[in-house]
């Protein structure tokens, strides 16, 4: 009777342990699958980052619109720098498939310098690639630098609600002279000539600096009207508010004669470039690098607020 007891005993408690190793096997198990989807989703979301997924590459390796597009801030070392955008320009004329360019913009302006060399390079390769044409494609907003850049295109297409225009500059900062006074803070600047504390926000404004000020905005205010006359011709219906600053969408931006038509970039690559496959050029920045420089510009940013910029927006 004790040996048949014993004999239970030790069965079940073979069967527990075994049942026991079943179900740590089983969490084991569901635990790896776990960790390798989540691993897998962190390698996806990486390639993802530092890939370029939005390119739809030609099958054929043949006929293709080549894209481009300047989204954001145009601004040094931002994703929308001169840098940038010039380089993928650069390889997308370079490249023997490209039957066309579309520049797809999404802007609301930035850096005039910028804005300019984007302009001039545009300008120049269209003279080394005649038999490329240039084409602007505006999504959201093409204000200010962006539209700086759009007009050394030959032609420019746009939704119906887009937001075009904004045709001057500006230069912003503070002032906290009147601040500094009432909390009894003294102000101790010292300068090497008459005008190296130019427009500094601690100090009273000094009219003739301000006369300066303005005068440098109208010379480049003057430099964007030139290059928004040179670039729309006759095309151009001007009027007293076009070179103000105002905007307008897009439908009334084509009877101004600030834009030739509606498209998108699809629409523009099947039926104006007549190449309806579509490779993008466009150089995007890898994780570390977009860390690197959300890092610097926040910091050039906090230094500019305090000191002024000048923008074309």
């Amino acid at each position: 009777m004790d040996e048949n007891r014993s004999e239970h005993w030790e069965r079940r408690v073979l069967e527990k342990l075994a049942l026991e190793g079943l179900a740590e096997q089983k969490r084991r198990r569901r635990w790896g699958v776990f960790f390798k989807l989540v691993a897998l989703f962190y390698v996806g979301l990486a390639m993802w980052i530092l890939g370029d997924f939005g390119a739809a590459e030609p099958l054929d390796g043949g006929r293709f619109t080549a894209l481009v597009s300047v989204d954001g801030v145009i601004a040094p070392k931002g994703e929308a720098s001169a840098e940038r955008v010039v380089a993928a320009l650069q390889s997308a004329f370079d490249d023997g498939g490209t039957q066309g360019v579309v520049l797809r913009i999404n802007s609301p302006g930035g850096s005039p310098v910028q804005a300019g060399i984007i302009n001039d390079e545009i300008a120049r390769l269209r003279a080394l690639h005649p038999q490329v044409p240039v084409y602007a494609v505006v999504e959201d907003v093409c204000a200010s630098g962006g539209y700086y850049v759009a007009v050394a295109a030959d032609r420019i297409f746009v939704d119906k609600a887009s937001i075009v225009g904004s045709i001057g500059v500006l230069m912003d900062g503070f002032g906290f002279a009147g601040l500094m006074d009432k909390l009894g803070v003294e102000r101790r600047l010292l300068t090497a000539g008459e005008n190296k504390g130019f427009l500094d926000p601690y100090s009273p404004q000094n009219p003739k600096q301000l006369e300066h000020a303005k005068a440098m905005l109208g010379d480049i205010h003057s430099q964007f009207i030139a290059a928004v006359r040179k670039g729309r011709g006759t095309r151009l219906k001007e009027t007293p508010e076009m070179f103000t600053g105002l905007m307008w969408t897009g439908a009334k931006s084509v009877q101004l004669g600030l834009a030739d038509g509606f498209g998108t970039v699809e629409s523009v690559a099947r039926d104006v470039v007549k190449a309806e496959n579509v490779r993008d050029f466009t150089q995007k920045p890898g994780l570390a690098e977009r860390f690197a420089e959300r890092f610097g510009t926040d910091m050039a940013e906090s230094l500019m607020n305090t000191l002024g910029k000048t923008t074309v927006r």
